[in-house]
C-alpha cells in the first residue's frame, strides 16, 4: 500500500470524500461483522479503524457481530462438536450457555475495547439487554435457535443519542427468560429496519453476488429486489448466499435504504463503500431505486 502521498494529494483525497461525508453525517449505518474479517487480527484492526473514522465524522454506526469460530473453539474445550442443519447451529442448553458466554462476553467486549483503543466511544450490549431482541424457538430439532418476534430498539437509540457506538451480540430471550442463538444476518436486518437505517453493510467471505461462483470478476455490483428474485430462480443466488440475500431483501422491506454484501477480507472495504465512488461488493436496493 502506497503511503508516500504528498500533502496536496492527501488534501485532494479528503476533498473527494466530502460529498460522501455530507451524505452520511448524522445518518445511521448498521454493520454486520463476521467471517474472516473477524478472525484475522490485521483485518479486525482495520475494520475497527473504519468504524471509528465514520463515527468521528458524525456517522451513527451500529455494529452487530457474530463469532462462530470463537464459539467452535470454546465448544471444543468442553468436548462438544458443532453440528449444523441448513447452515444453523444446533444449540442445546449447554451450547446456548456457551454461545451467550462467548458472544456477549469475550467477543463483544474485545470489540468494544478495540474501538475504544482506536479513539471511539463504544458500549457493548446483547439482544437480551433491555429486551432488545425477543424470540421464540424456531424448530425443536435446532434447540435454542430463535426466530425474532419483536425488536425493542429504544436501548440502541439511547446509546446513539449519548454518542456511543452500540456493539450488539445476537443473543435473544423469550417471555420466560430462555436464551436463544439468533442468526447474525437476520438480527442485523431486523435491527437496521427498526432503526430506519440509511445503510446496512453485511461483511462476508466472498466478493458479493457472483454470476459465476468460481469467478470473482463476475461480481454483480447492484441488484434490485425483483432482480434478486430472478437470480434465485436462475440458480445464480445459491447455497449460503440464499439466506444472506434474503436478509438483505428483508431489510429493504423494513425500510433500510440500501444494503451491501461485501468482502470483509478487502482492506478498508467499509470506507471504499461509503466514502468513495468505487464502492465494494453487491448493493441490494428497492425496485424504485
Amino acid at each position: 500500500m502506497n503511503t508516500n502521498f504528498s500533502n496536496p494529494e492527501r488534501a485532494e483525497v479528503l476533498i473527494q470524500a466530502l460529498p460522501y461525508i455530507k451524505k452520511y453525517v448524522g445518518k445511521i449505518v448498521v454493520i454486520k461483522y463476521g467471517g474472516n474479517a473477524m478472525i484475522n487480527d490485521e483485518l479486525k484492526e482495520q475494520v475497527m479503524q473504519d468504524i471509528v473514522l465514520l463515527w468521528l465524522i458524525g456517522v451513527k454506526v451500529v455494529l452487530v457481530h457474530g463469532g462462530g469460530p470463537e464459539i467452535n473453539e470454546v465448544m471444543a474445550k468442553f468436548g462438544k462438536e458443532p453440528k449444523f442443519i441448513d447452515g444453523l447451529r444446533v444449540t442445546d442448553k449447554e451450547t446456548v450457555d456457551i454461545v451467550q458466554m462467548v458472544l456477549s462476553g469475550k467477543v463483544n467486549k474485545t470489540l468494544v475495547n478495540l474501538l475504544e483503543s482506536k479513539g471511539g466511544k463504544a458500549m457493548g450490549i446483547s439482544g437480551m439487554d433491555g429486551g432488545l431482541i425477543e424470540a421464540e424457538m424456531k424448530d425443536k430439532k435446532l434447540g435454542y435457535v430463535g426466530d425474532i418476534t419483536n425488536i425493542n430498539i429504544t436501548p440502541v437509540f439511547d446509546l446513539l443519542e449519548k454518542g456511543y457506538i452500540p456493539v450488539i451480540s445476537t443473543i435473544a430471550c423469550d417471555k420466560q427468560g430462555n436464551a436463544y442463538n439468533i442468526n447474525g444476518d437476520t438480527a442485523a436486518a431486523y435491527i437496521a429496519g427498526a432503526l430506519s437505517a440509511k445503510r446496512l453493510i453485511m461483511m462476508t467471505d466472498i466478493a458479493g453476488i457472483l454470476k459465476d461462483t468460481n469467478d470473482e470478476n463476475s461480481l454483480i455490483p447492484v441488484v434490485t429486489v425483483s432482480e434478486a428474485h430472478e437470480l434465485y430462480k436462475d440458480g445464480i443466488i445459491s447455497g449460503g448466499m440464499i439466506p444472506k440475500v434474503g436478509c438483505c431483501i428483508e431489510a429493504i422491506y423494513k425500510g433500510v435504504e440500501k444494503v451491501t454484501i461485501m468482502d470483509g477480507r478487502v482492506h478498508h472495504s467499509i470506507i471504499m463503500e461509503l466514502l468513495t465512488n468505487e464502492g465494494a461488493g453487491t448493493m441490494v436496493v428497492g425496485d424504485k431505486e
